[in-house]
């Protein structure tokens, strides 16, 4: 796993949703060489501890990747105090990204919350070959969405509470999709009992399915060990780590 890490100059800063904010950064050897499913790993001003962000897009032309994330402790606050102009200390990217279908006729993209800003990059790779179906749980954390439709994909937004878009979880959708149109790969990334569901789902109607899995990190580059998760491959378990074996996997492989 080849990764580097660069000071990259923070080009826009956004504010999508309460406590969701999205930056645009200049980094060229990364952005050169990631693919849709990376994170990369930041260092908060005055920590010692860096915080996993997944990347939500990336132009290799441009040589920029976007960042989106959620403040749910001191480090992401401080990250998301950072401004135009500042740098971000960003090693990566890192881990397995999803793999890409060049001939994929029609793919399937589910994410819930804070799970939808790293399917964005394949929903621009797919374009109209993909049906994007976005989980949150209210209008006012509702985020990306016309990011996803500009990629010409279908687009089905889902809340719990029903305020905006369809009511009810993203797994109906996918269900009602499953049960009528053909499906050349399903990717998911967001809640752990969403991403359960929808790996059953995909077993049943017989889909191939990556899921992206979400676990606190301490180096990125599993040497520490703390992000474990149980899989089973090759009909035996063991233990892999998120950040080095993922955060995509095979949804057959996940021991739910």
């Amino acid at each position: 796993m080849a990764y580097q890490q660069i000071l990259a100059p923070i080009l826009q800063k956004e504010t999508l949703a309460k406590r969701i904010f999205r930056f645009v950064v200049f980094g060229a050897p990364l952005a050169e060489v990631a693919q849709p499913g990376q994170f990369v790993h930041i260092l908060p001003p005055m920590s010692t501890l860096r915080r996993p962000i997944s990347i939500c897009e990336i132009d290799k032309k441009q040589g920029t990747l976007t960042l989106v994330f959620e403040i749910k402790g001191e480090g992401t606050r401080a990250l998301s105090q950072l401004n135009p102009g500042d740098t971000m200390n960003i090693l990566g990217p890192l881990g397995h990204g999803f793999t890409l279908l060049p001939e994929a006729e029609h793919v399937v993209l589910v994410g819930g919350g804070i799970g939808n800003p790293p399917m964005l990059s394949l929903t621009n790779f797919y374009g109209k070959r993909a049906t994007a179906i976005c989980g949150f749980h209210s209008a006012n954390i509702v985020m990306l969405q016309s990011e996803f439709q500009s990629t010409g994909a279908k687009t089905i937004l889902c809340t719990d509470d029903g305020t905006v878009g369809r009511k009810g979880l993203v797994i109906q959708p996918l269900q009602e999709i499953l049960e009528s149109q053909k499906v050349d790969m399903i990717y998911a990334c967001g809640p752990h009992i969403m991403l359960k569901c929808t790996a059953h789902a995909a077993q049943v109607f017989d889909v191939p399915c990556e899921v992206s899995l979400e676990e606190r990190m301490g180096c990125g580059i599993g040497a520490c060990l703390v992000c474990a998760c149980e899989l089973e491959q090759n009909g035996e378990k063991r233990t892999g780590h998120v950040c080095k074996d993922g955060p995509v996997f095979r949804a057959e492989e996940v021991v739910w």
